[in-house]
């Protein structure tokens, strides 16, 4: 049952992952060509003309783009975290729903196995596909960098590991919204929306005093990656609500799906 689920999940994860590496391939190649000391010069004072605001949104205000580095930090954590978010909330809301859509369900309750290790070895198998993509990543990003500049190698680890909290929130979240459902159409648009607006709430959480209350309703919240750009340190608070929102959201999976009417 779980070597059937690694296989059945193989292609997917593979697609997503070549997707941010292909991403963060391009901006290696071309990056350090673009990127001359007087062009850097040009973009930090340019910089300095947009509002606070958004500079804050992005980590502009406390990192700068002007080395691959500085950009990493800055608009490409963002696309690394809507990435693993986008992965893990869709991973989510379907590997369970999909076993319905398939009309495989019918063969899966003819195993020996009961519901509640059907969705246990499900989520082990998600759990270790998110991680690898998020660990797959980091390595790539760390060898590219390795070859291409200097830069605060702890930052980095730290950094690449901030995905994995807001990653497995969403995920487990998406798991247990599928149980209310009997088809993956019907989620996966809410499992989409879940990821933009919790990343639109964390962003303009950071725009305001006023504002910063929404940080509360986002997962990104969790990644919490201003606090490692500043103190290269991971807060563990955020690591604790992220285990206890992921365990909690994962047992009403396991606790609803096992008293779910499927077709």
């Amino acid at each position: 049952m779980l070597k059937r689920e690694f296989i059945v999940n193989f292609k997917n994860f593979l697609i997503w992952t070549g997707l941010l590496i292909g991403m963060f391939l391009v901006v290696f190649m071309v990056y350090p060509s673009i990127m001359s000391s007087e062009q850097s010069g040009d973009i930090n004072e340019m910089m300095k003309m947009f509002p606070p605001e958004l500079l804050k949104a992005f980590n502009m205000d406390i990192a700068g783009i002007d080395t691959a580095f500085g950009w990493l930090k800055t608009e490409g954590f963002v696309f690394v975290l809507l990435i693993t978010g986008v992965y893990s909330s869709i991973l989510g809301s379907n590997i369970l729903l999909k076993e319905e859509s398939d009309k495989t369900i019918e063969y899966l309750n003819s195993l020996p196995v009961t519901r509640k290790k059907i969705v246990i070895e499900k989520i082990i198998v998600s759990v270790t596909y998110i991680i690898l993509i998020i660990v797959i990543t980091g390595v790539f990003n760390y060898l590219a960098l390795k070859g291409a500049e200097d830069f605060d190698r702890k930052q980095f680890v730290l950094l690449s590991l901030t995905p994995i909290f807001s990653s497995l929130t969403l995920y487990a979240v998406s798991l247990f919204i599928s149980t209310f459902a009997h088809k993956t159409k019907k989620v996966f648009g809410i499992s989409l929306g879940l990821v933009f607006v919790s990343y639109f709430l964390n962003t303009i959480a950071q725009m305001s005093e006023k504002t910063e209350f929404l940080k509360f309703f986002s997962a990104f919240t969790l990644a919490d990656v201003r606090n490692v750009i500043t103190d290269v340190t991971i807060n563990p608070v955020m690591v604790g609500i992220a285990f206890i929102l992921f365990t909690a959201f994962s047992f009403l999976a396991i606790i609803h799906y096992e008293i779910k009417e499927l077709v």
